[in-house]
């Protein structure tokens, strides 16, 4: 019997994970595919937002604001990757400036202080972002915005939580939850489970969690966001995150660097009819280009590395959806952005109904808040790396283009979540994130994984199972092309 069984191994799934793990509770995580962030919390933009954009007296307002002020701690603690950049909305005319003063009104209102948001104008924005549109009048700067690594945040919980007692299973899709006297039973394609409370963190399937216990007041409707990725060192261009005004359906075309130092833009918001269409299309990148041109005109496609896409959940309801919908059963529903930012402060609401709900809560005293990065930043030429690419030492570089050694791979392997594809060793290393998108290390990694695991190389797959079908991607040498 656990206390606690949690479906769904996204950020907020692997925050609300970590959350408990501080306290002595049983504590289950089931999640449908071969490794944690597989869905929207691979494929989302990365960026830690303000609190101005998410409409007061929204929980996405309430929660995107006090999910940012966490960040810096957390990211201490975990080793994830988070830089506090800035970010500017940029505006044209003057209905632009009219509705980027409603942003800083809305952002007053949540709690952001003055200090750290400001309207400005044309002189001052291109003194700081020199590559901008030079028909640019007004913008609202606010520092409070950041930048992360999603996916590495998201396993950097799941490894915690997992290193502080939270069972984690992996390819257990929940088929059925069976209502009992004082407990469930979730039943899975591995078997099935006793426990005594639920949190459906299912991301763009939380509907379909939530109707098997008869809760369907809501449903997902699933939008799909496409992004372009340029060359590491090309975010250099912009100092800051670059969004336009927002429209209806979101945020719009941002233009960002990476953590890493890439160059991103995207994304646009296509409501879909599959929830795990992933594809990219050449006429939607087109459009992402274009718009993202009219914030940095000259960004150069010739530096364009890959394309990728990710499904929203976005909910009817038009906010989060977080609440003891039964007795005993959380949903945790809908969260689109600012759902990465807002996640560390959704697992504390979580933990605040958990204990209004009446469940025992006893702090434990052996809580290990500290997980150490797996990859190791490197100061190395390409003489170097060329020198240690063959070399028989644990820092034989496998990846040459990332500069991930042998090492890392390992340590990749050995953090207590099972896994074995070499998808999963790209999202916790880089390696097959570089110039060459994984040909040349590729079966290398293939190598390393067998060997550190005792399985045959062919056992090692590329993406594992619950994956999905891999997307087609548009070949982006058309891009390259067209020239600059």
């Amino acid at each position: 019997m656990y206390d606690v069984t949690i479906i769904g191994a996204g950020v907020v799934g692997c925050a609300i994970a970590r959350e408990l793990s501080k306290y002595n509770l049983k504590i289950l995580q089931l999640e449908k595919s071969d490794d944690v962030s597989n869905g929207a919390s691979k494929a989302n933009s990365g960026i830690v937002h303000g609190g101005y954009a998410a409409k007061h007296g929204t929980l996405k307002g309430k929660l995107c604001f006090e999910g940012n002020r966490l960040y810096k701690k957390l990211n201490e603690e975990l080793n994830f990757g988070y830089k506090k950049t800035g970010a500017l909305v940029i505006g044209f005319d003057e209905k632009d400036e009219e509705n980027i003063k409603k942003l800083y009104e809305n952002g007053i209102k949540n709690g952001v202080f003055k200090n750290e948001m400001r309207i400005i104008y044309k002189d001052e924005i291109l003194e700081l972002e020199p590559n901008i549109n030079k028909d640019v009048k007004v913008a609202l700067l606010a520092e409070d915005v950041g930048i992360t690594s999603p996916y590495e945040m998201t396993i950097a919980l799941a490894e915690n939580a997992v290193k502080n007692g939270v069972e984690l299973k992996l390819e257990n899709e929940v088929l059925d939850i069976i209502e009992n006297i004082d407990y469930y039973t979730v039943i899975t394609n591995k078997g099935e489970y006793k426990t005594k409370y639920i949190i459906n963190a299912a991301g763009v399937f939380s509907d379909k969690i939530s109707k098997m216990v008869g809760i369907d007041n809501f449903y997902i409707k699933p939008r799909k966001g496409q992004y372009i990725i340029f060359h590491k060192g090309y975010g250099k261009i912009i100092n800051r995150v670059i969004f336009q005004t927002p429209t209806k359906k979101g945020k719009g075309i941002l233009v960002t660097p990476t953590y890493h130092g890439n160059l991103m833009i995207g994304p646009n918001a296509d409501e879909v009819s599959k929830k795990e269409d992933l594809s990219t299309d050449v006429e939607t990148l087109k459009y992402i280009i274009s718009t993202a041109r009219k914030s940095v005109p000259n960004i150069d496609l010739r530096k364009v590395l890959t394309s990728f896409s990710g499904i929203r959940p976005t909910p009817s309801t038009g906010d989060f959806i977080i609440e003891e919908s039964k007795e005993r059963f959380i949903n945790v529903a809908g969260i689109e952005s600012p759902g990465l930012t807002s996640s560390p402060a959704i697992a504390r609401m979580v933990l605040g109904i958990l204990k209004s709900s009446g469940l025992k809560m006893i702090k434990k005293t052996d809580f290990d808040p500290y997980r150490p990065p797996i990859i190791i930043k490197k100061d190395l030429s390409y003489k170097e790396v060329n020198k240690m690419l063959n070399i028989d030492s644990p820092n034989q570089i496998i990846c040459r283009c990332e500069m991930v050694s042998k090492k890392e791979i390992i340590d990749a392997l050995n953090r207590g979540i099972h896994i074995k594809s070499i998808d999963a060793i790209k999202r916790r290393t880089r390696a097959g994130m570089g110039f060459c998108q994984g040909e040349f290390c590729g079966p290398r990694v293939r190598k390393v994984i067998a060997e550190t695991l005792n399985i045959p190389e062919d056992e090692v797959p590329q993406r594992g199972k619950g994956s999905g079908i891999i997307p087609k991607k548009v070949n982006l040498n058309y891009f390259k092309n067209l020239g600059i």
